[in-house]
């Protein structure tokens, strides 16, 4: 099979590892020369992912059998519309079904137009007059989300982001200023609880869940600092996470699939990648938003854990309607995603950096490494973007087993660069697991969690000094 993968990020280089496993031929359309993609590729076209012409004709001249297209911004294109007009079945939602991602108005209207409830309380507000009110009417914090697309960096909570409901108004007129201001604001109250991603595949025959992730979208180590695109993320051995029981999860798929029959029912037919972005709270999952493609990190998760199977044979049952289920399987193993990134990724990222990454240590070290935003600068060595740069994916009977063979892993990632060290770890995940135990005492509807972080007499980990950046 012939496989086009659209997109040059971790994400997309999981993709086409798993596809090259399958004995599939590679094709890549990225805006970057991602060098793990550039060596599976038995041929490559560089694109900036918002023009579907040239994507199509390079589709049409290479006899592209299949497209899985990465990111969220060649979906919000209309690439799904024009590679489907080529007769190229496509991994990922039409340009109308992408909206319950691009546009979170959207979403939060198809929502409510179809009666589907479980999320948090909503305002949109389009006219900066009705602001006071609107923030207002919010007993509690709140959190300002932009309606379109921001790559995960443009919601800010109350508490975290900004300490006043006049700075959040504030901060939602800026936003209303922009030219994507037109489509409004949101203003959400803020939940309390602990936050996952749950992934599915989305065919005509149905909704197949994927391992749940737990994601780090704060940039600074204790989720201090702003909001990344993901520094990393952690799934647990069941494909549960150690505060999310089976019953809550069951309940987030449900969500999904009811969000999938709506579209349905509005005429917008899904096939591909949908995850709902959850929040667990006292009263059960909320869903804080959509997504319609495999996340990054969060896809590097569940990718490195697909069996040995047909993998391009699985994702042409998404695109051309009929998944075979006997190809969806994953080991039961956890994993442990950590990123590099540049000092300073999220607010001021210093791009140019030249790391010198030693593939075959990481490797022999049990550790996968999938190249994301990065240019190659000669033999073992890459220089960072402003972008993330590097992924590092442990697997392990257990989470924090994960987290040590990434830690040990990064010893062959030399030169000046930034990564969040807790995400994973015994103590981060003890912590989030009490804080969904704390929360969850006093509700008579508690569901027991299935804490399984670590056995009563694991070793504790040494973590070693708290820094935040490792030089040569």
């Amino acid at each position: 099979m012939r496989a086009l993968v659209v997109g040059g990020g971790g994400r997309e280089h999981a993709i086409a590892a798993e596809l090259a496993r399958a004995e599939a031929t590679v094709l890549v359309a990225s805006p970057n020369a991602n060098p793990g993609l550039e060596r599976l590729a038995a041929a490559s076209i560089r694109s900036d992912l918002l023009d579907p012409a040239p994507v199509v004709e390079f589709a049409r001249s290479q006899r592209a059998e299949l497209a899985v297209i990465g990111p969220e911004a060649p979906l919000a294109a209309g690439f799904g519309d024009a590679l489907r007009a080529a007769e190229v079945p496509v991994v990922g939602p039409d340009r109308a079904a992408a909206r319950v991602e691009t546009s979170k108005r959207f979403c939060r209207e198809l929502l409510a137009r179809h009666g589907i409830s479980g999320g948090p309380k909503v305002t949109i507000v389009t006219d900066p007059g009705t602001l006071g009110a609107a923030v207002g009417s919010f007993p509690g914090p709140f959190v300002v989300k932009p309606a379109g697309l921001t790559s995960g960096k443009g919601v800010w909570v109350q508490g975290a982001d900004f300490a006043t409901p006049e700075e959040g108004a504030a901060y939602a007129r800026t936003l209303l200023a922009l030219p994507s201001g037109r489509d409004g604001v949101l203003l959400e109250e803020k939940l309390e609880g602990e936050e996952f991603s749950q992934m599915a595949l989305v065919t005509d025959s149905g909704v197949y869940p994927l391992p749940a992730v737990q994601d780090y979208k704060r940039g600074l180590e204790g989720d201090r600092g702003g909001n990344t695109g993901g520094m990393g993320s952690y799934s647990q051995r069941d494909h549960l996470l150690p505060f999310l029981s089976t019953d809550a999860r069951d309940r987030s798929l449900d969500l999904l699939r009811r969000v999938v029959a709506a579209l349905r029912a509005d005429g917008l037919p899904y096939r591909g990648v949908l995850y709902g972005g959850f929040m667990l709270t006292r009263d059960g999952p909320k869903l804080l938003e959509c997504n319609a493609r495999f996340g990054d990190p969060e896809g590097l998760n569940v990718l490195s854990l697909y069996e040995p199977g047909d993998f391009a044979e699985l994702l042409m049952g998404v695109a051309t309607g009929r998944v075979d289920p006997t190809l969806l399987s994953f080991r039961l193993r956890a994993t442990v995603v950590q990123y590099v990134v540049p000092v300073g990724y999220g607010d001021r990222p210093a791009g140019g950096a030249e790391l010198e990454v030693d593939a075959p240590s990481i490797d022999a070290a049990g550790v996968r490494l999938y190249y994301a935003s990065v240019d190659a600068a000669g033999a073992g060595r890459v220089r960072l973007t402003a972008s993330r740069g590097l992924a590092l994916v442990g697997e392990a009977s257990a989470i924090h087993e994960a987290h040590r063979r990434v830690e040990a892993a990064l010893q062959f990632v030399r030169g000046t660069y930034y990564v969040r060290h807790d995400i994973g770890s015994q103590e981060d995940v003890r912590r989030r697991t009490e804080h969904m135990r704390t929360l969850l005492a006093p509700s008579a509807k508690a569901s027991p969690l299935p804490l399984s972080v670590a056995a009563p007499d694991a070793p504790a980990e040494s973590h070693g000094p708290p820094a935040q950046l490792l030089s040569e």
